[in-house]
């Protein structure tokens, strides 16, 4: 009853909202980022670009994607939910627009590092309309519904982007997904007024002096238990850039599937990655409100995640392509279950105020993990160790979850969370 009795009295109606609209941010987000590598081979083949020259653009999207983690998580903090992401969408959606413009692998690598620029801030929005917003017995749910549209967009691209593509031509997929996005951010201005803002974020960051400022970035780069959750994040995501950049790829180089048979299929593994999105909030949500502490019940999730996520192991060794779908799909399905818990645990350990700028150190991390592995992969694909992949990716959920459980046993002894606490220790569990 208490639960209930918070989320009546601190979190209002307008947080289902916010949560929709985030919910369709994040499918256009998806949608934008996925075009790229289903039209991967048909952009190749017109404008020329080698395997490793495309690895090369992938990097330059993570590239930018790392950097603007740490900016983006800063911004949103300082403008707040509203402003911030109204940012972030228009500028990712012209940069999406412009890699229908592009004419060499130079204007299309530039394209997108632009809109790596951009993508980040709808994950540091997220996580701080979350944390703002939502009690902890709902704040997997809510992280699970929102990130479930990333899924949905990445489940939307193949049958989407790829039809688009062969009515109309590759270039029209982006300029039509990148109009999306500027259409979506008249709905955000008007669902979210100005006059709201004051009461959905109570305590401004960019209040803070100078000083203040330094102090709050010493504390950043001495905390063990945030490099833990970056070191986490560094190491399970390349397995989801991995699924996301590289598999369509493979499903057309080394398994002989066109563009329309990949369009027709791929969206598989990318709806049972929405269920594990939808369903590892849930699970977690509905520990806590059994009375489970919140940060065990991430970790409990996460758990079950790390021991499901190998089975890509077996993708290696060529298996029929419904067997490979369906290893593909579980290993979606436990990464989702792994991510949304991992960023929920984030929420759970530090408060609204600076959450979106913890959220940024943490989502580079992301990033930094996988432009390395955009690297790696690259390298096995130009040398036609396409397989060799799958195995390393199969080892790094295990590994991961050990990173996160070290660094909520050592929470407690944080010096950034103790720093942070009393600003705001409401509903912390």
């Amino acid at each position: 009853m208490r639960v209930g009795r918070e989320s009546d009295s601190r979190f209002g109606r307008l947080r289902w909202a916010l949560l929709a609209l985030l919910f369709v941010s994040t499918v256009i987000n998806y949608l934008d980022r996925q075009a790229l590598s289903i039209l991967a081979t048909t952009i190749q083949a017109d404008l020329g670009i080698s395997d490793q020259a495309y690895a090369g653009i992938v990097q330059l999207f993570l590239f930018a994607y790392t950097v603007a983690y740490l900016l983006a998580g800063r911004i949103t903090d300082w403008l707040g939910s509203r402003m911030a992401l109204a940012l972030f969408v228009g500028w990712w959606s012209i940069a999406n627009i412009l890699t229908g413009f592009a004419r060499s692998a130079f204007g299309l690598g530039a394209a997108r590092f632009a809109l790596g620029l951009g993508e980040p801030g709808n994950y540091t929005v997220g996580s701080k309309v979350v944390s703002e917003q939502f009690p902890p017995a709902e704040r997997g749910l809510a992280f699970g519904i929102y990130t479930a549209g990333a899924m949905v967009g990445a489940t939307l691209a193949p049958p989407l982007i790829g039809g688009v593509a062969l009515v109309y031509g590759w270039r029209v997929a982006f300029w039509v997904t990148g109009a999306a996005g500027l259409l979506w951010l008249l709905a955000w201005l008007w669902v979210y007024p100005r006059e709201q803002r004051a009461a959905a974020e109570p305590v401004p960051a960019a209040a803070e002096t100078p000083r203040a400022e330094r102090a709050l970035w010493g504390d950043l780069l001495r905390d063990r238990t945030l490099w833990l959750l970056v070191a986490s994040r560094a190491i399970a995501d390349p397995v989801w850039y991995f699924y996301l950049f590289w598999f369509p790829k493979y499903l057309n180089d080394e398994r002989g599937m066109t563009l329309a048979a990949v369009a027709s299929l791929a969206w598989m593994v990318y709806l049972a990655a929405d269920l594990g999105s939808v369903g590892g909030g849930a699970i977690s949500s509905a520990l806590v409100k059994r009375g489970v502490a919140p940060a065990r019940s991430r970790l409990w999730a996460m758990s079950g995640a790390a021991m499901l996520a190998p089975i890509g192991l077996f993708a290696a060794f060529h298996p029929p392509l419904p067997w490979l779908f369906a290893i593909a799909s579980a290993v979606a399905f436990a990464h989702l279950v792994f991510q949304i818990n991992i960023s929920t645990l984030v929420v759970d350990l530090y408060p609204s105020r600076y959450i979106a700028t913890v959220f940024g150190v943490i989502g580079a991390g992301s990033g930094f993990g996988g432009m390395v592995s955009a690297h790696v992969v690259g390298q096995l694909v130009t040398s036609g160790h396409f397989d060799s992949s799958f195995m390393i990716m199969a080892v790094l959920h295990p590994i991961a979850w050990l990173m996160a459980w070290l660094a909520v046993r050592g929470a407690g002894r944080s010096r950034l969370i103790a720093r942070m606490q009393p600003v705001e220790a409401t509903g912390r569990g």
